[in-house]
């Protein structure tokens, strides 16, 4: 089972380095997101600089990422708390991908991925709040930001095995928000597609 643990720890990483905001754009021609809008290969830049189509592909990508390895393992028996771990290296793979110099994105969406086969009842939690506050305030970073914070809590009333790893996830994921709080505290930070559009 170890050997089995480590394997899918590598092969989640490995997953999680397949940029998708980067493989979409070379596929549909479309400009280096690390290079344009906010500079982060994911799909809320996606979004705002390519559309709605673009982004779901990238969205549907990056989740699948940690789907796949965390079902997988799922599959093979692997206990919770390891599933939790294998989570985090395949967004650690997103994060810092060695196929694309180690620069990648947030996080959010592979995040999001790995706990769809192991909880649909705290995902639909993460889902109703990460809404909510998109909703409210129109920043997908907050959105991101205050989902993430809420996630351990949700994870401890519905499958309480895996509250440390989701913890660790949970910070990592709002610690690599850092810019973006920066930038929510002077103002600087853009909206989300959605709101700014209806606010023309």
């Amino acid at each position: 089972m170890a050997l089995q643990i480590i394997l899918m720890i590598i092969i989640a990483y490995f997953l999680g380095s397949l940029s998708g905001a980067m493989i979409i754009s070379r596929i549909m021609h479309l400009p280096n997101p690390s290079e344009h809008g906010s500079h982060n290969p994911g799909a809320t830049n996606i979004l705002r600089l390519n559309g709605k189509l673009p982004a779901i592909f990238v969205l549907i990508f990056d989740m699948l990422k940690g789907t796949i390895p965390v079902y997988i393992s799922y599959r093979l028996g692997i206990a919770p708390f390891f599933l939790g771990i294998i989570g985090i290296f395949a967004c650690l793979g997103h994060m810092f991908p060695c196929f694309f110099h180690f620069r990648g994105g947030k996080g959010v969406a592979t995040a999001l991925g790995m706990m769809v086969p192991i909880g649909f009842d705290f995902t639909g939690c993460f889902i109703l709040t990460w809404l909510l506050i998109l909703f409210i305030t129109g920043y997908s970073s907050v959105a991101a930001i205050v989902g993430f914070l809420m996630a351990p809590f949700y994870v401890w009333l519905f499958k309480p095995e895996l509250t440390l790893p989701v913890a660790m996830l949970s910070c990592l994921i709002i610690i690599r928000h850092n810019s973006n709080i920066t930038r929510l505290s002077k103002g600087e930070e853009p909206k989300s597609y959605y709101r700014s559009k209806n606010k023309k």
